[in-house]
């Protein structure tokens, strides 16, 4: 991986730093929102997870006038911009004694930060071969895990000397990458060549529609993110109803430490190989994984059990997430790749789902049938999945 990374040019180095900064400062705080907002507001938890699970939806689906923006203004403007948001974010939460403001800038700080994704996904499609496009999505979704595996303990500890504390830290992560770009990041990369035409943002919007590929290829994100989506809260949701408070901490301390080392230990080397022209059969292998897990999820009564249904997820996640972004970086125009990432982003309304729809779940069936329901949405947004790139096989 240091090979590689010595391998790409200074400008791609820079957008994967922004991937584990940023995602750093992110995963520093975000944990201890729901320990923030209680203490410091009075909230109770479902008030808490509403503000949270809206501030997330609403920076995706503004993410979406971020990739336009992407489509035609300069990257390095843009990135500063944009971190200059993902600051303020911070340091607006950390002064504030309103919720509404609160909520304003945990909204921004969230926009900000899918706004430099979509950048840096479009910039490597620029920037970069063909040949790379599997290399580097992998390389980057392996510097944000660590960035989230490492993050938690981080703001643990921060949070144990000031509740206030976490925003700082996370601010000024900001801020040390603002710094660094500022300096280093190129200023002539271009986000169309010289004479394309211009477009409204509400005519790549149609565009966007008209393209049953993409539409096929976001629905299918956004159903099969609600499985992969937000997986520890709905496993809380379920261990909470069907055993102690300890065996909870432990199934998900569990989980977590499996998932983050297989990811950490295997993304790069899978991510590296997967062939762009094969994409669909990479997909189906990555969701067959993922309904794998999901029964053994449901059969499993040891952390043994639990560890190696983790594992088995977790496959399926290290070949799906890289799997997407090349998928969107082969029918994406050069002109509107940020439109295409940013149409991409809003999987994350999957993510934002799920929490609801297993809560639901386990309302009204038995706990072990949320497993199942979570299944018709994977198979239903997995056939979605190869719909768009059966099309796309067809186009290329």
């Amino acid at each position: 991986m240091l090979a590689t990374l010595r391998h790409y040019p200074l400008s791609v180095n820079l957008l994967l730093a922004s991937a584990l900064l940023l995602t750093l400062g992110r995963a520093i705080t975000l944990p201890y929102l729901v320990l923030f907002l209680t203490s410091g507001y009075g909230l109770d938890v479902s008030s808490v997870g509403a503000l949270i699970g809206g501030a997330l939806i609403a920076g995706s689906v503004l993410s979406l006038y971020g990739g336009y923006l992407t489509d035609r203004l300069s990257p390095y403007g843009l990135i500063l911009g944009f971190t200059g948001c993902f600051i303020a974010g911070f340091i607006g939460m950390w002064l504030t004694s309103s919720l509404p403001v609160f909520f304003l800038f945990l909204v921004l700080f969230n926009f900000a930060y899918s706004v430099i994704d979509v950048v840096a996904k479009a910039s490597f499609g620029r920037l970069l071969p063909d040949g790379e496009q599997g290399r580097v999505f992998s390389l980057r979704y392996t510097l944000i895990n660590i960035a989230y595996a490492v993050g938690p303990f981080i703001g643990a500890g921060l949070s144990n000397l000031s509740l206030h504390l976490p925003f700082v830290v996370s601010a000024l992560l900001g801020v040390a990458f603002l710094g660094v770009y500022g300096l280093y990041g190129d200023r002539h990369v271009r986000s169309v060549s010289p004479g394309t035409p211009a477009f409204s943002f509400v005519s790549v919007g149609k565009v966007l529609l008209k393209d049953r590929r993409l539409v096929c290829f976001t629905f299918g994100g956004i159903l099969s993110a609600v499985v992969f989506g937000q997986f520890t809260a709905y496993l809380s949701q379920y261990l909470v109803l069907t055993t102690d408070a300890q065996r909870v901490y432990s199934v998900i301390s569990t989980v977590l430490a499996v998932n983050a080392a297989v990811v950490i230990c295997l993304q790069y080397g899978v991510g590296k190989h997967i062939d762009s022209r094969r994409l669909t059969r990479w997909l189906i292998a990555g969701l067959a994984l993922f309904l794998a897990g999901l029964v053994g999820f449901s059969l499993a009564q040891s952390l043994t059990a639990w560890a190696l249904a983790m594992l088995v997820f977790t496959l399926g996640e290290i070949i799906v997430f890289p799997a997407e972004y090349m998928f969107i970086d082969r029918i994406a125009p050069m002109h509107l790749r940020g439109m295409y990432y940013a149409a991409q982003n809003l999987s994350n309304l999957g993510g934002a789902l799920g929490p609801v729809v297993c809560g639901l779940a386990l309302m009204y069936l038995a706990p072990a049938a949320m497993f199942y329901v979570l299944a018709a949405f994977l198979v239903v947004g997995g056939t979605l999945y190869v719909l768009g790139g059966s099309m796309a096989e067809k186009v290329g």
